[in-house]
């Protein structure tokens, strides 16, 4: 009886300490925001930790092919050593820390459209215009009697009186046509007679000097064919001349050559019939106008250019051979794709730049080059506006691509 009251009362109290303690987590624990809130998250939503990148070796970017197997000072150069990690390549083309890239002084330079014209602007000497020249000869022996002009370079007009030569060959022929014309022979004798006089070359003009004088006429005067100047004086007063000798050569002004020697890189832009607007170098306020009449298919293997004859209007005589003139050829008006002449790598067969990915990675790409502006190239093919290329320090991405066993071939695989 006893034992069946304790154990009643055991059960009562084991009650009364479970109510309280079921009041008390009720009154005094956390909400169930909390709970939720400290609650772990489940296992697939737990991110695992980023795994380390895994070092190959360290090397000195400024010098190729030199491997180390722990950090440290480089033994070359005044730097750290970089360490090399296994995905360096995993991307396409040859990534190149910025640090690295400032370190090599590595400059970019963007691909643009610029607006060109393909005007061609030399320097050309004044010359005389040969197809402007003459040549005075006689067609008779004699002797000079009298020369008016005496000396070289004397400018001349066109009739101007240049020498008497007297020829006593001519005496015979014109004393037979008078002796004729005396004796009343028919007409067509005294023809002939004439027929035989300008065969000899006899001037019709002496001819009716000596029938209106009514003797023979053994002096004539020769006189200048054209304006100009004298270039070549082949006589004196005095001396003997014979047939087909030259005595004077007479140089054309009213147009001169302006011969100017263009390089070859540009010799493409030029072509007969352009015009050309010609300044005095001496005086930049005197101009004149032009035209490209020749050019002389002949390339000087020491200066690599060509000449080209450019005729130019010379109406008022203000240019003289020797003087040195300014010209400028026009072309059309075009849009060219350009980069910067640095950039272009040249390897006798091939034209490669090195191009600057939207990644941060580089890679070369070959190109096909066109014409030389000077600080700027034209490119026909391989690249496209807005893209950024190596303006220096292409040699030394080279060689951290072969660090990278890349071998000297960035170009990413096609799929």
């Amino acid at each position: 009886m006893k034992r069946t009251r304790l154990a009643a009362l055991s059960l009562v109290a084991a009650l009364l300490i479970a109510g309280g303690a079921f009041h008390a987590g009720r009154t005094l624990g956390p909400a169930p925001d909390e709970h939720a809130a400290h609650a772990p998250a489940p296992a697939a939503s737990t991110p695992e930790p980023a795994a380390e990148k895994k070092i190959l070796y360290w090397h000195d970017p400024m010098v190729p092919g030199a491997r180390f197997d722990k950090p440290g000072k480089s033994p070359f150069m005044d730097m750290q050593l970089v360490p090399m990690y296994a995905d360096a390549d995993s991307v396409s083309g040859t990534r190149i820390d910025p640090t690295i890239q400032q370190n090599l002084g590595i400059r970019h330079a963007t691909v643009r459209r610029i607006e060109s014209n393909t005007s061609v602007e030399a320097i050309g000497s004044v010359q005389f215009d040969e197809r402007l020249g003459v040549a005075v000869q006689t067609r008779v022996a004699g002797y000079v009697e009298h020369l008016a002009v005496r000396a070289p370079m004397e400018s001349v007009r066109k009739g101007q009186a240049l020498a008497t030569v007297f020829a006593p060959e001519w005496l015979a022929p014109q004393n037979e046509l008078l002796a004729l014309q005396r004796s009343g022979v028919s007409q067509e004798i005294i023809s002939a007679a004439r027929d035989r006089m300008r065969a000899m070359s006899i001037p019709a003009e002496l001819i009716r000097q000596s029938e209106k004088a009514g003797s023979a006429q053994a002096r004539f005067t020769l006189t200048a064919p054209a304006n100009g100047v004298v270039t070549e004086l082949g006589v004196r007063e005095g001396m003997a001349v014979t047939p087909g000798m030259t005595m004077f050569r007479i140089g054309g002004l009213d147009k001169v050559w302006a011969v100017v020697e263009v390089p070859e890189a540009q010799a493409s832009r030029i072509r007969v019939g352009q015009k050309v607007k010609a300044v005095l170098q001496a005086d930049a306020t005197q101009s004149f106008d032009g035209k490209l009449t020749e050019i002389l298919p002949q390339i000087d293997a020491a200066t690599r250019t060509l000449k080209a004859r450019f005729a130019v209007d010379n109406a008022q005589r203000k240019l003289v051979p020797g003087m040195l003139l300014r010209l400028q050829v026009e072309g059309p008006k075009t849009t060219r794709l350009v980069v910067t002449s640095e950039a272009v790598i040249r390897t006798g067969k091939r034209a490669v730049v090195i191009v600057r990915k939207a990644n941060g990675a580089f890679e070369p790409r070959d190109v096909t080059l066109g014409a030389d502006l000077g600080d700027d190239i034209e490119i026909i093919d391989g690249l496209t506006e807005g893209e950024q290329v190596v303006a220096s320090g292409q040699f030394l991405i080279d060689s951290e691509a072969r660090l990278r066993s890349v071998l000297g071939n960035m170009a990413p695989q096609k799929p």
